[in-house]
């Protein structure tokens, strides 16, 4: 054979080890054009992943520190307990802003004016009182005596203390007024005005004040719904996996059923809502806007990717595994749940936790079923009115407040946390009791 080649006519020849040169240099421009497309493709995401997260935390760390003022409070007996019988009842009922608002009077004696008064008392959270109503009902004995107490401040002067509004701005710009500047300034001089961790966030439930806002209620109803949701869909998931894959018998009926499980993968989680506001709510009456209710729809929502996780760990397993136990005188159960089951476990076990994760972060199917409520208490149990985290970060998504905003970046911050923590187990998990045959 020659190694000549000719281009073309009139064209001097050409050897083949040429044209199979020009031929490499196409194919690996073409290559790397390919990975530099590549490299930017994953470049570009990673970037906005990092200006998502730059936005969310430069937007929420703010929220995990609250303002105080320390004021001299005289808990006066006769606003607090005139008959001086320290009767739970009395004390409960007693009007604890008034002393707060006394003091404020004594230490600005020059504001008179009822506008004025009106701000100068703004300054304090309405939640104030709530907090020194606690202290008093837990020692009565303050009663009558004059307590450096740190108060809750309002959350104008908390934005402001944390930098949100812009000092130099037209006093018409900004909530706060410049008479309010030199207040503020008055307690800073003194010492009285300070940055304190958040405690309220993780403790105290929803609220219409910001400053009184906390995830509490959220993060328990997202526990119940979740940890009921795993007790209902890991034995069903798996207890079907194991059917389909290992007993039953391959015919158009199990073809239809995997058809199904795998749609059922990919159907819009709001349709799952309307299922268990027309089942479960409609026909079966399980109370609305309750973890009971949630962990239900969340339950169908999961078991399809439940179902296809545990087959695939179960086809993992080699079947020299089944047969050397049916061979040694296992029946079919015994080899299942002695042998091959404790194998898939840990492929079981990260679809079952990726699940769970995909089910932290829903939204749509629980606004369907009513945990959109506005609930105050922490719920105690799986019967009693909640939300859920994702729920509350999309209420307060939608609140004008500056305070609000923090505290929606905020609540996707510790989100964000529980779905990393998940996914890192199931990385975890797999890495430790993976088998590789």
């Amino acid at each position: 054979m020659s190694n000549e080649a000719v281009s073309g006519p009139g064209a001097p020849p050409r050897r083949a080890i040429d044209v199979v040169n020009a031929s490499l240099k196409r194919r690996y421009a073409k290559e790397r054009r390919f990975r530099f497309m590549g490299a930017t493709a994953v470049g570009l995401g990673l970037a906005f992943v990092v200006l998502l997260f730059a936005d969310i935390i430069g937007k929420g760390y703010t929220a995990f520190q609250q303002t105080y003022v320390r004021l001299p409070v005289t808990l006066t007996e006769d606003i607090l307990d005139p008959a001086g019988t320290r009767d739970p009842q009395t004390l409960a009922m007693a009007n604890y802003m008034a002393p707060i608002r006394k003091t404020l009077r004594e230490m600005y004696p020059e504001v008179t004016a009822r506008r004025d008064l009106r701000r100068l008392y703004s300054m304090i959270s309405v939640g104030a009182p709530q907090l020194v109503r606690e202290r008093v009902m837990a020692d009565p004995g303050l009663i009558g005596t004059t307590q450096e107490l740190w108060l809750l401040a309002d959350d104008d002067i908390d934005m402001l203390m944390k930098g949100h509004i812009d000092r130099d701005a037209p006093e018409g710009d900004r909530r706060v007024k410049d008479d309010m500047l030199l207040w503020v300034d008055r307690l800073l001089g003194q010492d009285r005005i300070e940055k304190r961790f958040n405690t309220i966030f993780f403790t105290h439930g929803t609220s219409r004040e910001p400053e009184l806002a906390g995830i509490a209620g959220a993060l328990m109803g997202s526990f119940y719904t979740l940890a009921l949701a795993l007790v209902l869909s890991f034995p069903i998931g798996v207890g079907a996996a194991i059917y389909l894959e290992e007993f039953a018998p391959k015919n158009r009926w199990t073809d239809l059923i995997e058809v199904n499980i795998n749609n059922l993968a990919a159907v819009p989680s709001i349709v799952f809502g309307l299922l268990g506001l027309a089942v479960f709510i409609g026909f079966f009456g399980v109370p609305r806007s309750t973890p009971l209710v949630a962990a239900l729809v969340l339950t169908l929502m999961t078991l399809p990717t439940i179902i296809i996780a545990s087959r695939a760990a179960l086809k993992s397993v080699p079947p020299s595994i089944r047969e050397a136990a049916l061979g040694v005188g296992a029946s079919p159960l015994q080899t299942q749940f002695h042998h091959v089951l404790p194998l898939a476990m840990p492929g079981m076990l990260t679809g079952t936790i990726i699940g769970m994760a995909q089910a932290l972060g829903e939204t749509a199917p629980l606004l369907m079923i009513g945990m959109i409520a506005f609930i105050v208490d922490v719920p105690g149990g799986f019967t009693d009115p909640s939300t859920v985290l994702p729920v509350q970060i999309f209420l307060w998504a939608d609140s004008p407040e500056r305070g609000f905003v923090e505290r929606t970046s905020a609540a996707i911050m510790v989100l964000l946390g529980f779905l990393f923590l998940m996914n890192l187990a199931a990385v975890l998990l797999r890495r430790r009791f993976e088998r590789r045959w």
